[in-house]
């Protein structure tokens, strides 16, 4: 097998120390350990032996986790390095070559360079901005045959910030068992709602749903590198087998300080602390695209750190973004990398100053395009 580029992961990460202002992070301005720990913690913490844990997860944080998804137990939950594994193991338990695999569009592109490289044709299922980047469930029951093995979601969605209603999820657990299709729900912004509210899973509407998600992003801990998979038992032991194969365990003090921000008090707190950044921040990317005189257009994003916005110029996205990197040494996400050209994915969540400054200097670059 030949694995495909993932062309935002390797660009992001030449750039994002090379650059004096990032943009292009998908998550809030991540916490300290110190943040995790009180002084009976810190103790325990200096004591943690530093050998391999229960590769699937301790028992007490699969328990914490599994709090999180009503009726769900242990044996539902296996824990993974980050929702990156989460949703590796879980493709490659589910996708053969000649497989059909519908996901949707635009998307975190990491499952669709998977699955095409597993051999699977893997079709777009296209969300609109005109539709509030809600999908169209009559395109979507014309893209699923016999021959579709996975429909894959994320929810809230990554780059518009979207959420999809019940009335969606719905249909796309009707659509999937009409033809036996799994569902595999990326969840990893949920907890990151602007308006407080938290999103549905799609964990218990349909007996095919794998819900991937982690701490990287609504809880701004993406250097534990913990993530999870929710799945009925027997999947779940499935994955196991294949996680043997890839990171084997979670780290020791990850695993510890998994526990800790999953504490229901902490980890109330915890996204009490995101969305007061979002809520916070957002205003800084409205203003900048009211003041654009119509240059820039944008649905403001419900959930995640990060807004989708269109830019009124004849320019590709991703030489729009090399300019910006390189006459003013700001990165942010080419839309092109979303397969939606003409747009940018603008990460908020940073340092408000670096936010500002950011945005200011685009503006700078945009001025001298449209001139």
């Amino acid at each position: 097998m030949r694995i495909e580029a993932f062309e935002m992961e390797r660009w992001q990460s030449i750039w994002e120390n090379r650059v004096r202002l990032n943009l292009s992070e998908s998550g809030v301005h991540p916490m300290q350990v110190s943040d995790l720990l009180e002084q009976p913690d810190r103790q325990a913490l200096e004591n943690q032996l530093l050998g391999y844990p229960q590769t699937n997860g301790t028992v007490e944080l699969r328990e914490q986790i599994s709090d999180l998804y009503a009726g769900s137990d242990v044996d539902n939950i296996i824990v993974t390095n980050g929702t990156a594994e989460a949703n590796f193991i879980s493709v490659l338990s589910l996708v053969e070559p000649g497989d059909e695999v519908v996901m949707m569009i635009p998307n975190y592109m990491q499952i669709w360079g998977l699955t095409r490289s597993l051999g699977a044709e893997t079709k777009p299922l296209l969300l609109r901005e005109e539709s509030s980047w809600a999908p169209d469930l009559d395109e979507l029951e014309k893209l699923v045959n016999e021959k579709t093995k996975l429909i894959a979601v994320c929810n809230p969605n990554n780059p518009t910030g979207a959420i999809l209603s019940e009335d969606h999820m719905r249909g796309i657990c009707e659509v999937a068992g009409r033809v036996g299709a799994w569902v595999l729900a990326d969840e990893v912004y949920q907890g990151a709602e602007l308006d407080g509210e938290i999103t549905p899973t799609f964990w218990g509407w349909y007996d095919r749903v794998l819900v991937t998600a982690g701490l990287s992003k609504a809880y701004g801990l993406p250097g534990l590198r913990i993530g999870w998979v929710v799945g009925p038992p027997d999947k779940v032991a499935e994955l196991w087998s294949y996680k043997d194969y890839t990171s084997i365990a979670p780290g020791a003090l990850s695993d510890f300080l998994a526990r800790r921000a999953l504490e229901p008090k902490r980890r109330a707190q915890i996204l009490e602390r995101t969305r007061a950044i979002l809520n916070k921040q957002i205003p800084i990317v409205q203003e900048w695209v009211d003041s654009s005189d119509d240059l820039l257009v944008m649905t403001p994003p419900r959930a995640g750190a990060f807004a989708v916005v269109r830019y009124r110029l004849d320019i590709n996205s991703t030489e729009l973004i090399n300019r910006l990197k390189e006459e003013k040494s700001v990165l942010i996400v080419p839309g092109d990398q979303f397969q939606l050209d003409h747009y940018v994915r603008v990460g908020y969540g940073g340092e408000p100053d670096i936010v500002k400054e950011g945005l200011a200097l685009f503006s700078e670059l945009l001025t001298s395009v449209r001139s």
